[in-house]
């Protein structure tokens, strides 16, 4: 038997500016993922998961609560943004021109702006990229950037693949 192994992620050396990253997966976001983050994250907004309340609204519908939109997004750029990850270094220019109703499916891409080397870590090389996530109209709902510290080649932690 031959054991293949899956796409492990890029590192440093692999990102290049203006390359655009079409993430693979979708999401259909449900009822049940916006109430329980939103009592997760102890947000007690009635527009999220008060449906009587959100009637009254201009929107008319709860929406989906934008913490949730915003670590969904993100979820979706791991395999080709930060699967090498070091560390996040922060999210800046987040804006939500769209909002996400229960019921959307929210797609995502990448672009890289930057990148950089750093001298304290000579292990990890710095790259920001813009992020950008779409329903299933083509209609942004989110955009922002993130920054992040990503591993050079042969760096990254190794993980037990004996399994």
């Amino acid at each position: 038997m031959t054991i293949k192994t899956g796409w492990q992620g890029r590192y440093y050396e692999d990102f290049e500016v203006g390359d655009v990253y079409p993430h693979p997966l979708g999401r259909t976001l449900t009822q049940a993922d916006n109430i329980w983050f939103t009592l997760l994250t102890q947000n007690t907004a009635p527009l999220h998961f008060d449906q009587h309340y959100a009637a009254q609204t201009e929107f008319k519908r709860p929406l989906v609560n934008s913490c949730l939109t915003l670590a969904l997004v993100t979820g979706q750029s791991v395999a080709d943004v930060s699967q090498n990850v070091f560390a996040n270094l922060g999210w800046d220019e987040v804006r939500l021109p769209h909002p996400v109703y229960e019921g959307d499916t929210v797609y995502s891409r990448s672009e890289v702006l930057e990148k950089r080397e750093t001298r304290s870590r000579p292990e990890v090389g710095i790259v920001t990229v813009r992020t950008e996530g779409r329903n299933q109209h083509g209609q942004t709902v989110i955009s922002f950037r993130r920054t992040l510290m990503v591993y050079r080649r042969g760096h990254k932690p190794q993980t037990d693949d004996a399994a």
